[in-house]
């Protein structure tokens, strides 16, 4: 791998070596179907979503959209999308209003994981965590969650500015 990263380096590509064979989670094997990456990459450039809810198919070992948020969804909408039970991951499209009254938006990513979660699952999603937030470039803010009162309304705005 050293010289085939030094021959990207030399050509200017700061890229990953996404494009390597295996796109398999080295300490989960979670995979991260196509379709994770082409819908936030629409909820980023086209604003296509408010918010795009994430599931692990341990069956499958790979990370997959579950749930999509349209534009004029809420935060409530997106809180109620999340299981009481069940860790997700997450992404909001977080509308806000600085200091100075400009309109802004930032990408909040959450791993949604309940304390009543099976163990098992808190675990596999705790592992593949940081390989896929990386697919998902443009994340502003990170939030973990383990409970509802965690990502409400007033941390998104704290978190914002």
């Amino acid at each position: 791998y050293t010289c085939v990263w030094l021959a990207v380096t030399e050509r200017n590509i700061t890229a990953p070596l996404s494009w390597l064979p295996s796109q398999a989670n080295a300490a989960s094997g979670m995979a991260v179907h196509d379709d994770c990456k082409l819908k936030f990459l629409e909820l980023k450039a086209k604003r296509t979503f408010r918010f795009i809810v994430y599931k692990i198919e341990e069956q499958q070992k790979q990370v997959v959209v579950e749930k999509l948020g349209e534009p004029g969804q809420s935060h409530d909408d997106f809180a109620a999308s999340l299981p009481a039970d069940e860790c997700r991951y997450a992404v909001f499209d977080f509308d806000f209003v600085t200091a100075e009254s400009c309109q802004k938006s930032k990408i909040f990513f959450v791993a949604w994981s309940p304390d009543t979660a099976r163990v098992r699952s808190k675990m596999i999603y705790a592992s593949s965590k940081d390989r896929f937030k990386r697919e998902l470039d443009g994340i502003q803010v990170e939030l973990q969650a383990t409970d509802p009162t965690e990502m409400d309304l007033d941390v998104f705005k704290s978190r914002a500015n």
